[in-house]
C-alpha cells in the first residue's frame, strides 16, 4: 500500500475552497509574456498549474501575456505551445491578453470616470523619482488633480495616436505616502507604437503588466491565480484594482521560484547567450531551456518528476541540477535502448575466426521484460576502446593485456596474444584468439573472466558524431556577483567527437529514441543528422561524476 504525500499549501487551500462551496472548480491558467523559450523554471509552473486541475474538478487555460509589442514575436508563442505539449499537458482556452485590449480599455476609462486614474505628463524617469522611498513618501504628480473630463480627453487621444512615446501615461490615483510602492500610482498604461504581432497597428497604447494580469485572470473566471514570490508586492494592486472595477474576484497566490545551480534561468540572460553566439540557439542542449533539454535527450516524465521531487514551497532556494540529472537517468535506465559506440578505436584481429560474419543477438534493454534482442555482426576484426587495454596494467585491471583474457559483450572470451605498433612505437593492433565454446548464452568453455568490453565490427562499423555536453558555467550561482555572468561560461562544456564508431543498429535511430551507449552514457539523435553522418547529443553519464568530485573536494 503506498503511503499518501502531504498536501502543499496551495492543495489544502483549494481543498478548503472546494468544501466550503466556493467553488464547484477550479480554473487556473499558466500565463507566459511570449519573449523567449520557456525554460526549467517555467517547467514547475506549468507542471503546478496543469497538475493541480488535474488533481481537482476544473481545467487550465494558457493565456500570452502579450502587452509589449517591443519584445513578442509569434515564434516565442509557437514555441511556447509546443513545449507545453511536449510536457504532457493540454489547455481549455488558448487566450491572449491583447484578446482583451478592448475592454481593458474600457476598464480603465470606468477609473477615470470614478476620479481613480488621471492622465500624466511626466516622463518615466520623473515618475520613479517623485515615488519617494521605503521610508519617505512620494510626490504627488501636478497632473493628478486634472478634471474626469480632461483626463478621458487625453486618454482618448493617447489612443488615437496623437502623442509620441513617452509623452504621457495613465497612473491610477491611489496613495503617495502608501507603505507599498506599488501603490504609490502605478502606471497603467503607456504609449508604444509598435507593431503588435496579433493587433497590428490597431492599438499604440498597451496596459501594463500589472494593470493586463489581474483583469485578465477575472475576465477569465480565474480562481486560483497562482505567480511566484516576486509578486508578493503586487497583490495589492491587484485586489484592488478588481474591488474598484467591481468584476469577478480572482485570487492571487505565490509559490517561491526555484533556482538551479550551475545555470541561468532568466530570459533576458538567456537571450544575451543566443544573441552573442555563446550558444547556438534557444535550443542549444546546454541551454536550460525546455527546448534545449528536449534536443538534448531530456524526457518530459524525467522533468516531470524533478518538478514533484522540489516541491512547491515559500521560500526560495537553489535546487542542484543533479537532481534533475538524476531523474532523466532514472527513467533513461528503463526506457533506453542499448547500443555499443567505440570513441577512441583500437584495432583488434581475431587470428582464429573463420572469417565470416556471426550474427549474435544482444538485448535492447535489461530493465525491460519485452526489450526485446538486436542482431549484433561479428566478424574478424574488430574495434575496442584504445582505453581497454593496456600494454603494462596494473593490479585489478580487468580488461585486456598482453595474455589476459576478457569478454565481448553478447559474444565470446578473447585472448590477447601480441601486440602490433607503429614506427613510433604507438599500439595500433592487437592480435586475439577466441575461445569457440564460451559464446554468451550457452557458455561451456569452462573460462572465468572478470571483465567485459563494448566493440563494435569493423566491416559493418557506422561512423558516427559525438556532442558530449557539460554543465555551462563553471560556478553554482553565476549572477551572485558583480561580474558579468558570462564570464563564468564553462569553455569546456562541449566536446564533439567526429570520428567514433557504432554498432549497425544504430542506423535506423530517430530522434524519439534513446539510447543508452554501453559504459559511455545516454544519448539522443541530434536534429543535424544526415544521410552521410549520424549526430548524436549526450543526455546525462552513466553515473553522477559531479557529486563524486564534491566528494573528493
Amino acid at each position: 500500500m503506498t503511503e499518501e504525500r502531504s498536501l502543499n499549501f496551495l492543495e489544502e487551500i483549494i481543498e478548503a475552497d472546494l468544501r466550503a462551496g466556493k467553488y464547484q472548480q477550479i480554473v487556473t491558467r499558466f500565463p507566459p509574456e511570449p519573449n523567449g523559450y520557456l525554460h526549467i523554471g517555467h517547467a514547475s509552473s506549468i507542471c503546478l498549474n496543469f497538475g493541480l486541475t488535474q488533481r481537482y474538478p476544473g481545467y487550465t487555460n494558457l493565456r500570452f501575456d502579450d502587452t509589449n509589442p517591443t519584445t513578442e514575436e509569434t515564434e516565442y508563442v509557437e514555441s511556447i505551445k509546443e513545449d507545453v505539449r511536449w510536457l504532457g499537458f493540454e489547455w481549455k482556452h488558448e487566450r491572449y491578453a491583447s484578446d482583451y485590449f478592448d475592454t481593458l480599455f474600457e476598464y480603465a476609462c470606468q477609473l477615470i470616470d470614478r476620479g481613480l486614474a488621471y492622465v500624466d505628463d511626466l516622463t518615466p524617469e520623473q515618475i520613479a523619482t517623485q515615488k519617494g522611498t521605503p521610508t519617505q513618501p512620494g510626490v504627488e504628480s501636478p497632473y493628478r488633480t486634472r478634471s474626469i473630463e480632461e483626463n478621458r480627453d487625453l486618454f482618448s487621444r493617447m489612443k488615437s495616436g496623437e502623442f509620441p512615446d513617452g509623452a504621457r501615461t495613465l497612473r491610477a490615483k491611489i496613495d503617495m505616502a502608501h507603505q507599498n510602492m506599488l501603490m504609490r500610482d502605478p502606471i497603467l498604461y503607456r504609449i508604444k507604437h509598435a507593431q503588435h504581432h496579433r493587433t497590428g497597428d490597431k492599438w499604440c497604447i498597451y496596459p501594463m503588466y500589472d494593470f493586463a494580469h489581474g483583469q485578465s485572470d477575472s475576465i477569465e473566471s480565474i480562481t486560483h491565480s497562482i505567480c511566484t514570490l516576486e509578486f508578493v508586492p503586487h497583490r495589492e494592486l491587484y485586489d484592488w484594482l478588481i474591488e474598484k472595477l467591481e468584476i469577478y474576484p480572482s485570487h492571487q497566490y505565490e509559490f517561491a521560484r526555484r533556482n538551479i545551480n550551475y545555470t541561468v534561468t532568466s530570459k533576458r540572460k538567456l537571450l544575451q547567450l543566443v544573441q552573442e553566439r555563446h550558444v547556438s540557439g534557444w535550443d542549444d542542449p546546454r541551454m536550460s531551456t525546455i527546448s534545449g533539454l528536449r534536443r538534448r535527450g531530456y524526457t518530459p516524465d524525467s522533468i516531470r518528476e524533478f518538478c514533484s521531487r522540489i516541491g512547491v514551497a515559500k521560500r526560495e532556494n537553489l535546487v542542484d541540477v543533479g537532481l534533475l540529472e538524476f531523474c532523466v537517468r532514472e527513467h533513461l535506465n528503463k526506457i533506453a535502448l542499448r547500443r555499443m559506440v567505440v570513441v577512441d578505436p583500437l584495432l583488434i584481429t581475431i587470428t582464429n575466426y573463420s572469417g565470416e560474419v556471426e550474427e549474435l543477438q544482444s538485448e535492447n534493454n535489461p530493465e525491460s521484460e519485452t526489450g526485446g534482442t538486436r542482431p549484433v555482426p561479428l566478424s574478424s576484426q574488430i574495434l575496442i576502446e584504445r582505453s581497454d587495454f593496456m600494454e603494462v596494467p596494473p593490479k585489478k585491471f580487468f580488461r585486456l593485456a598482453p595474455g589476459q583474457m576478457v569478454r565481448l559483450k553478447s559474444a565470446y572470451i578473447i585472448r590477447c596474444d601480441e601486440v602490433i605498433k607503429d614506427g613510433r612505437g604507438e599500439v595500433t593492433e592487437l592480435k586475439c584468439t577466441y575461445f569457440p565454446e564460451s559464446k554468451s548464452g550457452s557458455d561451456t568453455s569452462g573460462i572465468s573472466v572478470k571483465g567485459t568490453l563494448h566493440w563494435v565490427s569493423l566491416a559493418q562499423a557506422l561512423p558516427v558524431e559525438l556532442r558530449l555536453y557539460d554543465r555551462l558555467f563553471s560556478v553554482e550561482d553565476p549572477t551572485d556577483s558583480e561580474a558579468d555572468f558570462k564570464s563564468f561560461l564553462n569553455p569546456q562544456s562541449l566536446q564533439v567527437i567526429k570520428n567514433a564508431y557504432a554498432e549497425p543498429a544504430l542506423e535506423a535511430a530517430n530522434e524519439s529514441d534513446r539510447f543508452q551507449f554501453l559504459r559511455q552514457g545516454y544519448f539522443v539523435m541530434d536534429k543535424d543528422s544526415t544521410s552521410d553522418k549520424l549526430v548524436f547529443n549526450k543526455t546525462v553519464g552513466l553515473k553522477d561524476v559531479w557529486a563524486k568530485e564534491a566528494k573528493k573536494s
